[in-house]
């Protein structure tokens, strides 16, 4: 077959059939039904709905509707965490399937790529993606931009081969082209190597289908203290239930008491609680423009140990930008520079000259970049110069050569690429040839891309039919780097003051990774590459990790696998990247960040987006990720410590031989103040002084730990020793049922708001906290209008309110818990508390 042959209708279809359509298969999908199904196995989802049930038979609608409401958010999070990934394998399939220019019967047509099949033979032009993976037949050499499956900003030439017979590896020179890459400059002829799930994009595909997403830290944790209390809830409630039934007590009293028990036990608030502070975390970070995919990847972003970053549009600005020219000498050329050293002048203006006036690949990008600002409109700059041809690059001369006409006798032609091609071009003297190779060595040690530049003139009525029939002189050299983003090296300090160890992953070469890193002000740079990774087992994989900061020449599967062995090791583990090569990392991570320049794939793929590509959002993000888990711990100690005296009142009274001290319409009102409390007014506490100079916490801690635990039941204990003590006092003076009760349930009020204060701690009363300025009188003002309206008195079973015993129980609530706080506090050292 020949390079335009191209398949027949008949048999494009039966190829069609035997290797199905050029696109990606699509993820079974389950049914809604199913989905539904398996959320409400949760152990937190049934004590929800069992929650939500009890709170129906008692008539209180908007506690149950309330909680059905978690009940559809934490439904609908899962929905979307399903759908996040399905989106991604959708991206995938449209950036795999475009639009081919195919031959077929003997003529070029237009067909959907989903209609490819190995064997078609299609074109390849300046602009356009490839729509397979194809091997270049004929045609000029193209410059692809393979940096969606390499990572690397650089291009990648490759040159038609009639004779190559299989694909090689993404980043490498040769006649393989594929899948979803961009052709730079160039147009050719391709054969269809591979379609579908055969590509490279396909595997990348097949791979991120088959990961299950992380679960987040916090999501494992809350289920374990879920699942205790609900079984210290049923245990105590049926116990409570068999006492009444065992001392004469009715089968309704016994199951009246129960359910007050279960109630005041259940920690139904959790996921409320869980649910506001993600989401108000959510929309604080949108506003420092970081879209939070999952918004529990903010707070276990605060929990990462490891943070592995791409070098390429993450570290770096994703374009190419001159750094070097050499000609006698060696010049620095700095960002933005407005003016160049004379010497360097001739070196930009043939560079220039040997680019197209619509300049699309990086380096001839740099050229035109560079002209612009250090040239201008100087006589090096030539607008009205008129283009007569191109010399494309070949298979014997890696070098581009473009020809002017200056005026009507005299040609301008300027040459740029590979060193070596460029200085044969020249034909130079041996001596002269070795150091210029030298010199371009040197540049190349230090992880440039090298480029030669030369000039020659001629006669414009003899245009040459090669570009070795001038005679060339060299003009110099020029070293390319992928520049850092200006906000790298105060991200990476930030990170490092936070105890964040960062791991640059690239596909680039070892010298120009190491370069980069030293540059972005790694404190050490300990180098390995993907091909070194290939010959080490897991455990001596997890071993190099554990030290190293540099991956270079790692492919997609090196970057699963790392993220795979740091996790194995207990690292929490945060991934970057932009580029399809990088959604399975990303998914795989336990929080995937991609930047917002990068592909749908990449941004589908992560929890986290950063929208304006800068690297500072990302120590924003750590910041806000643990301002939410130290808030979070103090809500959950709150909510532990708060449970105790409601369920101490239901639980002890019936024991000493009292009356009811809590029915279930007292605590569904206590359920009421403690939600909001719990869930707005610790969200809204500030950040802590030291949350970006301690060191991330291990997946071994806890968010109760044993000393906090003990702390919060010990505020608990003293929360309860108040209304206790007040009913005692009210029973033996008053006697009369309401007012113990009334006694007591303003006791617990107040322990409430002592206990809010006593789990901040003493240093926060000076802080800001719009929430307490609004809890404390709205507090006060709903238990007056309790106690003063009679027929909310009568549902309360209260007595008529004295002042003289309000203030009593005001004191006899809040003194034990502030005191017990400092006596704590005392005894602790604060920071282990909070």
């Amino acid at each position: 077959m020949t390079s335009t042959e191209g398949l027949s209708t008949s048999v494009a279809r039966r190829r069609l059939d035997e290797f199905g359509a050029n696109d990606l298969p699509s993820r079974e999908r389950r049914t809604r039904g199913r989905q539904i199904v398996e959320v409400l196995r949760e152990p937190m989802l049934i004590l929800l709905l069992i929650a939500t049930g009890l709170y129906i038979a008692f008539g209180d609608l908007a506690e149950a509707l309330a909680l059905g409401a978690s009940v559809l958010v934490i439904i609908t999070i899962t929905f979307a965490q399903e759908r996040r990934t399905e989106r991604a394998l959708e991206a995938l399939r449209e950036l795999a399937s475009p639009r081919a220019r195919v031959r077929r019967d003997g003529a070029w047509i237009d067909i959907d790529a989903r209609g490819l099949v190995p064997g078609d033979v299609i074109q390849l032009w300046e602009g356009g993606r490839s729509p397979a993976d194809v091997i270049l037949r004929a045609g000029t050499p193209l410059a692809v931009d393979e940096s969606l499956l390499t990572g690397e900003a650089t291009t990648v030439i490759h040159i038609p081969d009639a004779a190559a017979t299989s694909l090689m590896r993404p980043g490498q020179a040769g006649a393989s082209v594929f899948a979803g890459t961009l052709v730079t400059s160039g147009h050719a002829f391709a054969e269809v190597a591979a379609t579908g799930a055969r590509t490279e994009v396909g595997r990348i595909g097949a791979v991120l289908g088959g990961i299950q997403l992380a679960r987040a830290p916090l999501q494992t944790e809350l289920v374990r203290i879920v699942r205790t209390i609900a079984v210290l809830a049923v245990t105590l409630s049926l116990g409570l239930a068999c006492i009444y039934v065992l001392t004469g007590h009715g089968w309704v009293e016994a199951a009246l008491a129960g359910i007050t028990l279960a109630m005041s036990l259940l920690p139904e608030e959790l996921p409320l609680v869980t649910s506001v502070f993600f989401a108000l975390g959510a929309w604080r970070m949108s506003r420092f423009r970081v879209l939070a995919r999952r918004a529990s990847a903010i707070e276990t972003l605060g929990t990462v140990s490891v943070l592995c970053v791409d070098k390429t549009g993450t570290l770096t600005a994703n374009r190419m930008e001159i750094r070097n020219i050499v000609t006698d000498a060696v010049y620095e050329v700095a960002t933005g520079s407005t003016e160049l050293p004379e010497p360097t002048h001739a070196v930009v203006e043939n560079g220039l000259l040997a680019c197209p006036r619509l300049a699309t690949d990086p380096m001839d990008r740099a050229f035109v970049a560079l002209a612009g600002t250090a040239l201008g409109a100087t006589e090096h700059v030539h607008p009205d110069w008129e283009w007569v041809r191109e010399y494309p690059l070949s298979t014997g001369l890696l070098a581009v050569t473009h020809v002017w006409r200056t005026d009507r006798q005299t040609l301008a032609i300027a040459c740029k690429g590979a060193p070596e091609a460029v200085i044969a071009l020249c034909r130079l003297p041996s001596t002269d040839a070795a150091t210029w190779n030298a010199r371009a060595s040197e540049l190349a040690t230090r992880g440039l891309r090298v480029l030669a530049v030369a000039r020659a003139t001629g006669d414009t009525s003899a245009v040459a039919t090669r570009p070795d029939e001038y005679r060339f002189a060299m003009v110099g050299l020029v070293g390319l780097i992928d520049p850092l983003r200006e906000d790298t090296p105060g991200t990476i300090a930030a990170c490092r003051a936070a105890g964040v160890r960062l791991v640059m992953i690239t596909g680039d070469h070892a010298a120009t990774a190491c370069a980069i890193a030293r540059e972005a002000g790694f404190q050490s740079v300990e180098c390995i590459t993907g091909p070194e990774l290939d010959a080490l087992d897991d455990e001596s994989v997890t071993s190099r990790l554990a030290t190293a900061t540099v991956i270079a020449r790692a492919t997609p599967e090196h970057k699963l696998r790392i993220i795979q062995r740091l996790r194995a090791s207990g690292e929490v583990v945060g991934m970057t990247g932009d580029g399809v090569n990088d959604a399975p990392a990303l998914t795989a991570a336990d929080v995937g960040i991609a930047m917002g320049h990068g592909t749908d794939v990449a941004r589908e793929a992560a929890g986290l987006v950063i929208l304006d590509d800068s690297l500072s959002s990302i120590a924003a993000a750590i910041r806000a990720g643990r301002t939410i888990y130290d808030n979070l711990r103090d809500a959950t100690a709150y909510l532990l410590a708060v449970h105790i005296p409601i369920a101490g009142l239901a639980l002890l009274p019936p024991l000493f031989g009292w009356p009811f001290l809590l029915a279930p319409v007292h605590v569904v009102l206590l359920e009421l103040v403690i939600d909001p409390t719990s869930s707005i007014v610790f969200e809204l506490e500030p950040p802590r002084a030291d949350v970006m100079t301690r060191p991330p916490r291990g997946r071994q801690v806890r968010l109760l730990d044993t000393r906090r635990v003990s702390f919060s039941v010990m505020l608990g204990a003293a929360a309860l020793l108040g209304p206790l003590a007040m009913a005692w006092i009210a029973r033996s003076a008053a006697g009369a049922d309401g007012a113990v009760r009334m006694a007591s349930f303003i006791a617990v009020i107040a322990a409430n708001l002592a206990l809010v204060l006593a789990v901040r701690g003493p240093l926060s009363l000076h802080e800001r906290n719009r929430g307490i300025r609004w809890l404390v009188p709205i507090m006060v003002l709903a238990g007056a209008v309790i106690v003063a309206v009679p027929p909310l008195r009568t549902l309360f079973a209260f007595a008529a309110p004295d002042l003289g015993w309000i203030g009593l129980a005001v004191l006899a609530g809040s003194l034990p818990v502030l005191t017990a706080a400092r006596a704590l506090r005392r005894l602790r050292p604060a920071q282990l508390l909070r």
